[in-house]
This record gives structure tokens, sequence and C-alpha cells, in this order.
């Protein structure tokens, strides 16, 4: 896949999220999934689909008479790009402030503790390295 990071809006996330967990999709599959609750119409999804090719995020393909979409970024590469983007708007960037801010606001089982000092344990000693 294509590892560009286009920015994606949160209704164009919706969209994207269908074809990432359905994998190779018709604009009906996706518009059943999608406009589903969300009073959502045709139209509306297939402009958020034709946004999505424009961006690089997703491609069609031509399958006889009828379109398929496939994903031409991955989640993980979105969720990175994302997860920049809120860290740099939010905290200036800062790691720091980022991780003492939900350790202080959120509730986080002991295990998930545990996991993070590990996971801070590794990153010490590779930045030593």
């Amino acid at each position: 896949m294509g590892e560009s990071k286009p920015q994606i809006s949160d209704a164009e996330w919706e969209v994207m999220e269908v074809v990432w967990a359905r994998g190779p999709s018709t604009p009906a599959e996706i518009i059943d999934r999608v406009a589903t609750g969300r009073g959502w119409n045709h139209r509306t999804v297939r402009t958020l689909l034709s946004r999505l090719i424009d961006k690089g995020a997703l491609r069609r393909e031509e399958d006889g008479p009828r379109s398929i979409y496939r994903a031409a970024v991955s989640r993980r590469s979105c969720v990175r790009e994302e997860g920049r983007t809120f860290l740099n708007k939010v905290f200036g960037g800062d790691a720091t402030s980022l991780i003492v801010h939900f350790a202080k606001d959120a509730r986080i089982p002991p295990e998930d503790i545990e996991r993070l000092k590990r996971m801070l344990d590794e990153k010490t000693a590779e930045d030593k390295s």
C-alpha cells in the first residue's frame, strides 16, 4: 500500500473504517454500513468516497459494471498521522505532556500501567544504546 498520509475528516474516517474492516467494497456495501443510523444519503457517502480518492486514501477499480473501493493507505499509518496531528495541535508536540495529562485524567487499569512502564523502560534502554 502507498503510505502517503492524507488528512482525513471525521466523516471520511468513518468511510475508511468500513473499507479497512471489510476490505475491497462496493459503493452499496459502504453506503449500507456507513449511512445507517447517521441520516446520510447515498450522495453524501459518494461525495466522501470521491474526496478520499482525491486525497489518495482510496483507490477505485472497475470490476465489470461495478466499482470496487480499496484502501490505498493502511489504518496504522493513518492512526499514526492522526496521533502526530493531535500531539502537535493539543500539546505542542510534547509527548510528555500528553502522557502526564492522560495519566492524571484517565482511569488506567493497573495492568495497563505496568505495560506503560515496560514500554517506557524499553524506550529508555533504546535511547541509551
